[in-house]
């Protein structure tokens, strides 16, 4: 099946992979481009499983301030190289992340931060960790993807290990 130069086009704008993954994808999916996209998404999750030992002590620490200064978050985003610390991409995900951050306030990071004293009392463990767990929190700009899967498509398009490593949200009065 011949794939068209317009739909890989269209993938790669809608997943920022590269061309090569972007025709490998609408190929294994007989040109389909949603199936293509969730095949990136789940190509992207298996590489940051692949990177798990590789270090991340590059990155920035983002800083974000919600309208009227009540809200503030500071975020540590590590990644391998500073060429993906100063790119664009990756820069728009740590204020993205920031930004979810104070609109949703998350108490943890990842499930694997969650004490057992607090999980045992939950009676819909999946929705609690929905809740209140950063990489686990549907991504309030795109409903379709959560935290985690947007962490994987941005490790997918750099090729290297990215790390949300830690948080704080501040909110005048708490």
């Amino acid at each position: 099946m011949g794939i068209s130069v317009n739909a890989i086009k269209e993938l790669r704008g809608l997943s920022s992979a590269s061309i090569a993954d972007c025709k490998r994808a609408l190929h294994d999916t007989e040109g389909d481009i949603k199936k293509a996209q969730e095949l990136l998404r789940k190509r992207g999750l298996e590489k940051v499983a692949a990177k798990g030992e590789r270090v991340a002590k590059e990155g920035r620490v983002e800083a974000y301030v919600h309208h009227g200064n009540k809200i503030g978050v500071l975020l540590e985003l590590d990644c391998e190289t500073d060429f993906v610390a100063k790119n664009e991409a990756f820069a728009q995900f740590a204020k993205d992340v920031a930004m979810q951050i104070a609109a949703c306030n998350p108490m943890y990071l990842k499930r694997e931060d969650v004490p057992e004293d607090i999980l045992k009392h939950e009676k819909n463990k999946e929705e609690f960790y929905k809740a209140s767990c950063l990489l686990d929190q549907v991504f309030i700009k795109d409903p379709s993807l959560s935290i985690n899967d947007y962490l994987g498509s941005l490790v997918a398009k750099f090729n290297e290990k990215i790390v949300v490593r830690k948080f704080t949200r501040y909110k005048i009065g708490e």
